[in-house]
């Protein structure tokens, strides 16, 4: 009986309380947001049921199960990249699905896990000996997916993919000597941008290396009054709305904001703004408690993972919440570009909550299995 409760039941029980939490502050905040769409909440709900499902199956891979399935799973999913670019649908201007008669899938989502997952086998493999050429080839395995994503195009999942990846070489020793010039070189191109920002932003100036939606993003966030009722409505409406909460917000369902329809996206991409709206900044402060108790335990669990490989893949797993959070609130705020980057557990979509469900399970398989795997 105690082999088949523990079979049943595999969730770590302090995450899962800090996604209930969130998952509920999620549905109070879609409740309100969806009032103009039909079945938009029951949609939610049955989402997070999905996730919730991914997750528990997530959870029973052990670390060496995960690693077996690892390369595979990552070269699956390049060659469905290289499908999408061959033979892929487009909507509203992107090529990012992939029609398999059955069903249509976006195989940009599966490499928000593939790709830290890839990496991390790679500096396991090299464990003890890892030299700056590992670091080469475990950039070039996260290039590779980041430039035919980027291609589709499809920026926002194309940054959540570099993120992941970019975090697994942080960990796995990536020296301060090379983030620095880095880091340098992007405080100087930002602080470039923003001197030119008449210049750069002429319509007939090609930036050559974005799209020009991309530019228009860019030039948007610089200044949103250029065009406060087309591409700086968004940034415009959803920065009316954050501010306006102040320090105790409107009220459970007395945004004005969004209940007269000012904010688009409210139940996706601008989720956030309908919260931060009618819950103020006290709310807020509570939402960002949760991410970083939600982020806090992932390292947690990184930190006392046994093997190099699930530390790198917990650590890096746990930041993707993180880089999730901050562009999209950054977004919202008027501080990033909009790039359609959904909040983690507040905004609708299946397949986002379906994506962090699978790495909140892979969070707990690591931890459920940590002491099978310091036996052997």
């Amino acid at each position: 009986m105690r082999a088949l409760v523990a079979r049943i039941w595999v969730f770590d029980w302090m995450l899962l309380l800090i996604l209930s939490l969130l998952a509920l502050v999620g549905l109070v905040s879609m409740y309100s947001a969806g009032g103009g769409f039909d079945g938009r909440f029951a949609d939610q709900a049955r989402n997070f049921g999905i996730a919730l499902v991914a997750m528990w199956i997530a959870a029973q891979f052990s670390p060496h199960a995960l690693m077996r399935v690892t390369v595979p799973a990552y070269l699956l999913g390049v060659l469905l990249l290289v499908a999408v670019e061959v033979a892929g649908e487009t909507s509203k201007g992107a090529t990012r699905w992939l029609n398999l008669g059955i069903t249509r899938i976006q195989p940009s989502e599966m490499m928000k896990i593939a790709v830290p997952m890839m990496m991390a086998w790679y500096f396991h493999r090299h464990e003890g000996q890892v030299r700056f050429r590992d670091f080469v080839v475990a950039a070039v395995l996260l290039l590779l997916p980041f430039a035919l994503i980027a291609k589709q195009p499809d920026l926002g999942t194309g940054l959540l993919v570099f993120g992941a990846g970019f975090f697994v070489l942080y960990f796995a020793g990536l020296s301060f000597k090379l983030l620095v010039p880095i880091t340098l070189a992007g405080v100087i191109g930002i602080g470039a941008l923003v001197a030119s920002e008449e210049f750069l932003c002429q319509p007939d100036i090609d930036w050559v290396v974005l799209h020009e939606y991309q530019k228009h993003r860019v030039c948007t966030l610089l200044d949103p009054n250029t065009d406060p009722l087309g591409k700086g409505f968004h940034t415009i409406q959803s920065t009316i709305a954050v501010g306006s909460g102040g320090t105790l917000g409107k009220g459970y369902m007395q945004g004005t904001q969004t209940h007269l329809e000012f904010i688009p996206e409210r139940t996706t991409d601008f989720i956030f703004a309908v919260y931060a709206e009618e819950f103020g900044l006290i709310g807020n402060l509570v939402l960002l408690f949760l991410y970083v108790l939600l982020i806090g335990r992932g390292l947690t669990i990184a930190a006392g993972a046994p093997t190099f490989y699930t530390r790198l893949l917990a650590g890096a797993l746990s930041m993707v919440f993180f880089v999730y959070a901050f562009v999209n609130m950054g977004m919202v705020t008027g501080i990033l570009p909009v790039v359609g980057v959904p909040l983690p557990f507040m905004s609708y979509g299946g397949t986002a909550l379906l994506t962090l469900g699978c790495a909140a399970g892979i969070l707990m398989g690591i931890q459920r299995h940590r002491p099978l795997v310091q036996k052997n």
